[in-house]
Formats: structure tokens, C-alpha cells, sequence
């Protein structure tokens, strides 16, 4: 099947302007993607895009069909993970995977509307909605396009969650790995979910204790566009 990467159209402005890129609509996913729910047994997951329950407060275009996608290496090295929680009576919860770079072109549009904080209480309230991108925490291309990118935590068997001492998508140094304000217990639980994603080929992001990029991904340069079905 045919791989399709980005053209980019640059959306001309002053410097500081985002730009969105475009690309020609994808029908079908590579063949080597993978709905991941179907693929990991015991696989929990909460795709907080396809609902309101995310710092725009409304679903993302994008994630219409509420199906979880990511490249079969991200599957093969996240059943890893899963078998070493499931050992200890733990499990995966995963919260976003493959987005389309549609999602992403959403993004953008929304940090463009000033008035639009529907969440800043929520998930950004010590930070101004326009710097959300120059602080990181949001990108204009996003590795998660590359499918083999994960934001993900840690569940009991029967669904309770650990206590990660932060929400996930909560823009602020609260949601650093290192942070000191939170519990032993708290960064227990961080260090459990990273050294397990380590020792599986992922490495992550020192801002958000939950993002992890697999290090042999197979599309580092390829931002994709389709809708899972």
C-alpha cells in the first residue's frame, strides 16, 4: 500500500504565527497499523480527544470513530509493557495514540481564538493560552502523527487508576517527570511506568510524565493524515 507523507502549505504570516500544515485526505491506514484496543489484551482505554473531556472541551476533529491506531512496533513493544503489569496485577490505560495531523491543524486553530479557555481552568490555569506552544506542550507537528508515538499510564486490573501525582494533559511543571511537590508514593508510580517503557525501546518526554516515543520508530519523517475506521 502506499505511504503517504506531508506536502506542506505555508500558511504565510508574521513570525510568530503557527502554520498549518496540509496535506491530501487518506482513506486507509499503512497496512501496518493496528487498531491497538483490538491488538493488547486487557488494554484499558480513555481517548479523551473523541469526547469533550480535553483542554478544548470538545471532541477533535479527527477522532470521529473513537478507534485507538498505532503502528504494529508500537503494539508489539506496548504487549511487552502490558505483560510486565499484568505480573503485578497492573494494566495499561492509554489516553491518545496515532493523531492525524488534521487533530493537530485543530490545535492550532484553537490557541488562534483568544476567547476559547472553555478548560484553562482544568488543564492550563497558571499558563496563557498562547504560549502553550512556545512552552512545549503542544505541537504544531506531533510526533504522535508518526503512529508510534503514546500518552499512557498505569491501572489497576479492575480499572483504578495510580496515583501519578497529575492529570494527564495538564500543562504546567506539575506534569514534569521530575517534579518535586508530589508524593514518594506519587513518583513511585512515575518511575514505575518510565522504567518499564525504557526497558521496552521507548524514550520520553521530560515535560509530560505520560508521552513516550518509540526509539526505533518506523515513519520518523512521515506525518500522517487518515481516519481509522
Amino acid at each position: 500500500m502506499r505511504l503517504f507523507s506531508i506536502n506542506f502549505t505555508v500558511v504565510i504570516g508574521l513570525c510568530s504565527t503557527l502554520v498549518i500544515f496540509a496535506q491530501e485526505p487518506q482513506l486507509h491506514p499503512p497496512q501496518d497499523f493496528v487498531d491497538l484496543q483490538k491488538t493488547i489484551p486487557g488494554l484499558v482505554v480513555e481517548l479523551r480527544y473523541a469526547s469533550e473531556e480535553n483542554f478544548t472541551g470538545r471532541t477533535i476533529t479527527g477522532y470521529e470513530t473513537k478507534k485507538l491506531y498505532g503502528t504494529t512496533a508500537l503494539m508489539q513493544a506496548l504487549t511487552k509493557v502490558q505483560k510486565a503489569l499484568e505480573k503485578r496485577g497492573l494494566a495499561l490505560k492509554i489516553y491518545d495514540a496515532y493523531r492525524p495531523q488534521r487533530a493537530v491543524n485543530d490545535f492550532i486553530r484553537w490557541s488562534r481564538i483568544p476567547s476559547d479557555t472553555l478548560k484553562k481552568r482544568t488543564y492550563y490555569p497558571s499558563i496563557k493560552k498562547d504560549t502553550l506552544f512556545r512552552a512545549g506542550y503542544i505541537a504544531s507537528k506531533s510526533g504522535h502523527s508518526r503512529g508510534s508515538t503514546v500518552d499512557l499510564s498505569i491501572v489497576s486490573q479492575d480499572g483504578i487508576p495510580l496515583d501519578m501525582g497529575g492529570e494527564w494533559d495538564f500543562f504546567g511543571v506539575r506534569s514534569w517527570y521530575a517534579f518535586e511537590g508530589i508524593t514518594v508514593e506519587q513518583k513511585a508510580h512515575r518511575k514505575l511506568l518510565r522504567d518499564l517503557m525504557l526497558a521496552n525501546g521507548f524514550k520520553p518526554y521530560s515535560k509530560e510524565w505520560w508521552h513516550f516515543t518509540l526509539i526505533e520508530e518506523p515513519y520518523p519523517d512521515t506525518y500522517f493524515d487518515f481516519i481509522p475506521n
